[in-house]
């Protein structure tokens, strides 16, 4: 069993920044590939990134963040980041974390993996 949460959102003006931070529970978290996903008001979730097991050497990222938006792992703090640059309104959603069991697999397939575990979600609004 894995816990997530996530904490580092919150309101912040076209432009701006924000870093989100997703910690885990459990002694296996550098085994698990992680993902960032998020869902506005009224639209269907959506996979925003995702980092690949142990040193994260593989990584995906939407269309819309690709350019502004960071994944990065701390195994040692059993944390992934967020890190959100030039933020637009349209990024306004709640952001989840999740886990995914998936040592060894690196590569385009990250993109497309199942996850077992998810956090509460943090709100990140974004205003113009």
């Amino acid at each position: 069993q894995v816990q997530l949460v996530e904490s580092g959102g919150g309101l912040v003006q076209a432009g701006g920044s924000l870093r989100l931070s997703c910690a885990a529970s459990g002694r296996t978290f550098s085994s698990y590939a992680m993902g960032w996903f998020r869902q506005a008001p009224g639209k269907e979730r959506e996979s925003v990134a995702a980092i690949s097991w142990s040193s994260g050497s593989s990584t995906y990222y939407a269309d819309s963040v690709k350019g502004r938006f960071t994944v990065s792992r701390d195994n040692a703090k059993n944390t992934v980041y967020l890190q959100m640059n030039t933020l637009k309104p349209e990024d306004t959603a709640v952001y989840y974390c999740a886990a995914s069991w998936a040592p060894g697999i690196v590569g385009t397939v990250i993109r497309g993996l199942k996850y077992d575990y998810w956090g509460q979600g943090t709100q990140v609004t974004v205003s113009s």
